[in-house]
């Protein structure tokens, strides 16, 4: 049963997320790492985008979600979950479309050679629907535009979600706010900071090779 819902876009400090989350027992998380490693879990969103899905089928087992596809599913797991809180990861928007541009943009364009044919197939055409073409209209490269698209979807999430069930969070912030929000302790381990924009190819191809995301934890 999903418990806590990701609001928030890629690039906003979600693979650090994700790990936090599953450290302090939201796990697992689920990300679009998740497709990269399992690239048929992309039906699953594909036939999202069309109607109504059994959001038990696509997300079980999962008790978390961060990054996309899921962001773009908020409302309607709001919906389906109406007990699940809503995270909803922010940072600077001028940071946030150079960092989106220079790194997922780029992966999408030119993925890792192993990954080349099942990313071809299997991911981005729906990856190109749903958020290139979907969210930011196809539009993506020009800068306002995506940076507008970015704020109007931070500004609807605040509108929409009641503040007791909200929280607004950027990866600076450390462990203190989510813990007190989701109502656990604080761990004595740093707070993990993942994926920044030097490493996304890397993290990628070692999630693709090795079909699961790496935790920083020795223990989740």
């Amino acid at each position: 049963m999903v418990k806590i819902i990701g609001a928030g876009f890629g690039r906003t400090g979600t693979a650090s997320i994700k790990s936090a989350l599953e450290h302090l027992g939201f796990g697992p998380c689920y990300h679009m790492f998740e497709v990269i490693a399992e690239p048929e879990r992309m039906q699953d969103w594909a036939r999202a985008l069309d109607g109504p899905v059994d959001w038990d089928q696509v997300l079980g087992g999962y008790k978390s979600t961060v990054d996309w596809p899921g962001c773009t599913f908020w409302r309607e797991l709001m919906a389906a979950y109406p007990d699940a809180k809503v995270l909803l990861t922010t940072r600077d928007p001028e940071r946030w479309y150079d960092s989106t541009y220079n790194t997922i943009y780029q992966f999408v364009q030119d993925p890792p050679g192993d990954a080349d044919d099942a990313f071809t197939t299997k991911l981005r055409p729906t990856i190109e629907r749903m958020i290139w073409n979907g969210t930011f209209d196809g539009r993506f490269e020009d800068r306002a535009h995506a940076i507008e698209v970015f704020e109007r979807h931070n500004a609807e999430v605040r509108a929409a979600v009641p503040a007791d069930r909200l929280l607004e969070y950027q990866v600076g912030q450390g462990w203190e706010p989510l813990c007190d929000f989701f109502g656990v302790d604080v761990p004595a381990e740093d707070f993990p900071h993942i994926n920044d924009s030097a490493s996304i190819r890397d993290l990628a191809e070692q999630v693709q090779s090795q079909g699961r995301f790496p935790s920083p934890f020795t223990t989740a």
